[in-house]
């Protein structure tokens, strides 16, 4: 699961959005969550999802102390979000929202909740690293973001829907104000999540539709 898959024309275009100075920051973070997605992905087994997470909860909190170890995406984040005052502490809570997904057999609303609240923090890290404005509705575009993401991928068709129906409300608040121009790439990965929701679950977003990429565009025009 991820929000913007490598390899996904809109996800380059929403990229080109960012300042260019804040730009590698976060594709740091979204290789963050594309590897945290990864590893949900192929592990199984609950207890050793766990231990994986754990993982990667103590290596980004040691970039606060130590020297990033071998590993690209964690050299990446201390490279590019460390000189821009972003600790590797405040990457944790985007762990502990995946966290969520193993440890939890139903997701319930609290338990959804908590997985948006977590993973969506991704772009409150990223909006300090970018310099967005304060104005800008990062949480509930994080939130919404993450939960329209996660709703396309459960199989479970209850779940689905509730992580749909806490994520459009979410979508709406964010996207109702008009973004920075440092925030807006954001606000871009914001509307694809809102496009994604008026596709009919079981459906695959038509990534590069005309309508889709003409509400970027218009976005990165005005903001809006």
């Amino acid at each position: 699961m991820t929000g913007a898959s490598g390899g996904n024309p809109e996800r380059a275009l929403a990229l080109s959005y960012a300042p260019r100075a804040g730009r590698a920051a976060l594709e740091a973070l979204l290789a963050l969550d594309d590897a945290l997605a990864q590893l949900l992905r192929t592990t199984r087994e609950p207890a050793l999802g766990q231990l994986r997470l754990a993982w990667w909860r103590e290596a980004l909190a040691r970039l606060d102390s130590e020297a990033a170890p071998a590993e690209p995406v964690l050299q990446a984040l201390a490279r590019e979000m460390l000189p821009k005052g972003v600790r590797g502490a405040s990457l944790v809570p985007i762990v502990h929202g995946w966290e969520v997904l193993v440890e939890e057999e139903a997701l319930d609303r609290d338990a959804l909740r908590r997985f948006g609240e977590g993973r969506g923090g991704l772009f409150v890290v990223a909006g300090t690293a970018m310099g967005a404005a304060p104005s800008d509705p990062l949480a509930a575009a994080g939130q919404g973001w993450a939960l329209a993401d996660l709703a396309r991928h459960l199989r479970a068709p209850d779940e689905a829907a509730e992580a749909r129906d806490i994520a459009a409300p979410l979508l709406k608040e964010a996207l109702s104000r008009r973004w920075s121009r440092n925030g807006r790439v954001l606000g871009a990965f914001a509307h694809l999540a809102r496009l994604d929701l008026r596709v009919p679950a079981g459906e695959a977003p038509p990534v590069g539709a005309p309508h889709r990429v003409g509400r970027l565009f218009w976005h990165r025009l005005t903001g809006r």
